[in-house]
């Protein structure tokens, strides 16, 4: 590890090897292109790189929680550019609240099979992984829930980019992207309903934020009546102007680190597709997922009389201080979550989401930017120019 910097891809590579003696490491024919899967850590892609060992680490790894010498009783973020979770988080469906516990974070608990417990390979090669965990959780409605959850991570290499996205790859621009295909399945004895709730695959992607990032997330244009609203932004509080624009139909959502908002899209309004771009970093990350516009998305807001059955399939994350002070980061959140899992005994639900890094100069970035999002570099380093906090 000392012949590697801290930020480099190697280094992140040891350093977690020592913690995770089970890694598994995808690569590409020349090595360029790697990934990082992780069955110790809950079966995360930690990191990745587009220049092998030598290039930078793409992911957020929190080496401050990795260090912890006692776990978290609510939640270990551990990082990882790309994790599995089961949701809904909040509500009358919670699978983090105990039933009748109010819904305050004193309360919040992070199921340990998506937490702190190991998963099992089933099967590895050079360029896939495939992983599975049982798991068991009582939801906030009472129900008992046994599920299996299935993994595998695959390496995309550039011509499946190029079809995948429908790019042309200038050239000088250096990528490394992966699919990830997720199933859960009903191990009860009865069928998942809305008397008995259900959850859903949630997948987050964390990722280094920067002072001029922006998250980028194209929608559906319509009548609100018919497609819902364009974003819910007040999570935490309404996003204040200088955060949070539209430009041509793309919502940008300033992503520095340093002030905690979130927002979301329901299932009508997105287009299976958002990203992030950092200038400073020569980065732009696009993730793409599946999206069923006539299913139910369940409410994750930590309000059980919210209704449940009306909730975004994908959001946004920026990090910054909480009310305290302290910061649990910084870092930035893409994700998506599935319809709800109302299944009968052993059938199963699965929900796919890839992400890509573009690695290269703003000259090379540009032409990926207005084919994905219809914006050009200098638009997007112009949305947030005025200043203010």
């Amino acid at each position: 590890m000392d012949v590697f910097e801290k930020g480099a891809f190697g280094y992140d590579f040891h350093y977690l090897l020592e913690k995770d003696s089970t890694l598994v490491l995808l690569s590409d024919g020349d090595g360029q292109a790697q990934i990082i899967v992780s069955p110790g850590y809950q079966a995360k892609v930690f990191t990745s790189s587009a220049r092998g060992m030598q290039g930078k680490s793409l992911g957020y790894v929190s080496y401050r929680a990795l260090e912890a010498e006692t776990p978290d009783e609510h939640m270990n973020g551990y990082g990882g550019e790309n994790r599995f979770w089961i949701g809904p988080e909040g509500g009358k469906y919670s699978v983090f609240f105990a039933p009748g516990a109010e819904q305050v974070y004193a309360h919040w608990h992070t199921p340990p099979a998506i937490d702190t417990e190991p998963w099992d390979v089933v099967f590895a090669n050079r360029r896939n992984v495939s992983l599975k965990k049982e798991m068991e959780v009582t939801n906030y409605a009472g129900s008992r829930l046994k599920l299996r959850i299935d993994r595998s991570v695959s390496l995309v290499e550039t011509p499946e980019i190029r079809f995948g996205l429908g790019l042309d790859l200038p050239p000088g621009v250096e990528t490394v992207a992966y699919l990830t295909e997720n199933v859960i399945t009903n191990l009860n004895d009865f069928e998942w309903t809305r008397e008995t709730g259900a959850p859903c695959i949630w997948i987050l992607d964390m990722f280094h934020p920067g002072p001029r990032a922006v998250t980028l997330i194209p929608f559906r244009q319509g009548d609100e009546r018919e497609l819902g609203k364009i974003v819910t932004s007040d999570y935490f509080g309404e996003i204040p102007a200088h955060r949070l624009q539209i430009r041509h139909g793309v919502i940008c959502l300033k992503t520095d680190g340093k002030y905690r908002s979130k927002l979301g899209l329901n299932g009508r309004r997105t287009c299976a597709t958002a990203g992030n771009y950092d200038p400073d970093a020569g980065r732009l990350t696009v993730i793409t997922y599946e999206v069923n516009r006539k299913a139910v998305y369940l409410s994750q807001e930590w309000d059980p009389d919210k209704e449940p059955l009306s909730g975004d399939a994908m959001n946004a994350y920026n990090d910054g201080p909480l009310e305290d002070g302290s910061l649990m980061g910084p870092f930035l959140e893409l994700e998506s979550v599935s319809p709800a899992a109302f299944l009968p005994p052993l059938k199963s639900l699965s929900h796919k989401h890839t992400v890509y890094h573009f690695l290269g100069n703003e000259k090379e970035l540009s032409p990926l930017m207005e084919k994905l999002f219809g914006l050009t570099v200098e638009e997007v380093n112009s949305v947030f120019e005025s200043p203010g906090e």
